[in-house]
């Protein structure tokens, strides 16, 4: 069976907006053509998208509301089972690499030890936190598969992007790019905000957890030249992990983590405020690095005084451990 009779008729009926239609189809079309490329069978893959069509229809009619802290939904539809499935076909194995492994062993014994790991990332993708599981499942199946990622409002109220979200671990904030959009909605976001800083120490307390954060508070794009960099870090998203970390007194690491994953789906050239963004698949490799642990206390720049530029020297040592090892990624091996 073909989805674009269902597609069509979901159209014809007001199920799905003409947007949203157009949006859908180019992403099963560019997944159809890059599997085709690399002589893979669709047919054989085609199924996961009746199943992202159902479910997405599903938030359409009854959205789900995602708490401050959301735990994967495995019943009664295995929304994380169904991300992977969608994801594993685009992931390039023989392109892809996950570097210093040696650090991860650290981070595996850290956690085994019910200690914490933060994770100061760049984040290119919306399937990131798939793509993570996807690579470590062999490795450190318990890192990918209990990780806490960091997400931002747009990947909780998307229809496409739902279903998604809702198969992983994760701590809902509203992100500084759109947290003034509606201007009205502001102080009511900042407290939800507040209350998953809360949440994040409670877990913390708790113990053995690893957290994935993106400072920058998005994802990376391209710069005026075509080449896609890694977004700045907010001095004040840092401070606000470091902080959790100490009120929470269990012992807490800090990793760089650098990953190049945009081609398999980019996001749009520019943020948007709507939603509904254009998305395109294509199958490649991707490249997960973990850097050496971070020392909190001591960096360039930390001995001023000044609090504030003490925090912006913090967050730019950390920018530039993941832009630096993000740079030899990138470079023809």
């Amino acid at each position: 069976m073909s989805i674009y009779p269902i597609l069509k008729d979901s159209l014809e009926k007001g199920e799905i907006s003409e947007k949203l239609h157009t949006v859908f189809l180019k992403l099963y079309t560019t997944y159809l053509q890059s599997l085709e490329q690399d002589g893979l069978s669709m047919p054989e893959h085609e199924e996961v998208f009746f199943d992202l069509f159902n479910l997405m229809k599903i938030q359409i009619e009854n959205p789900y509301l995602f708490e401050s802290y959301h735990q994967k939904i495995r019943r009664p539809i295995d929304y994380a089972e169904f991300g992977l499935r969608f994801v594993r076909p685009l992931l390039n194995r023989e392109k892809s690499r996950l570097l210093h492994r040696d650090n991860l062993e650290k981070i595996s014994s850290q956690i085994a030890r019910n200690e914490n790991v933060i994770l100061f990332a760049n984040h290119q993708t919306e399937v990131d936190p798939q793509l993570m599981t996807l690579l470590l499942e062999e490795s450190y199946p318990q890192i990918g598969n209990e990780a806490i990622f960091v997400a931002g409002d747009r990947v909780l109220i998307d229809p496409m992007a739902v279903p998604f979200s809702m198969g992983c671990n994760l701590l809902c904030i509203y992100s500084k790019r759109h947290i003034d959009n509606p201007p009205e909605k502001k102080e009511e976001k900042q407290r939800h905000n507040q209350k998953t800083m809360r949440v994040l120490r409670d877990l913390l307390i708790e113990g053995g957890k690893c957290v994935y954060v993106a400072p920058s508070g998005g994802r990376d794009r391209p710069d005026a030249q075509g080449e896609v960099v890694v977004a700045p870090f907010d001095p004040q998203s840092i401070e606000m992990f470091h902080l959790m970390a100490k009120q929470a007194k269990t012992p807490t690491h800090f990793y760089p983590l650098s990953l190049v994953t945009f081609d398999i789906l980019p996001p749009p050239q520019s943020i948007q405020k709507e939603l509904g963004e254009e998305r395109s698949a294509k199958r490649e490799g991707a490249l997960f690095s973990f850097g050496e642990e971070i020392d909190m206390a001591n960096f360039p720049g930390s001995d001023v005084q000044d609090r504030h530029a003490k925090r912006s020297a913090r967050a730019m040592y950390i920018w530039n451990l993941v832009k630096t090892e993000y740079q030899n990624m990138k470079q023809p091996k």
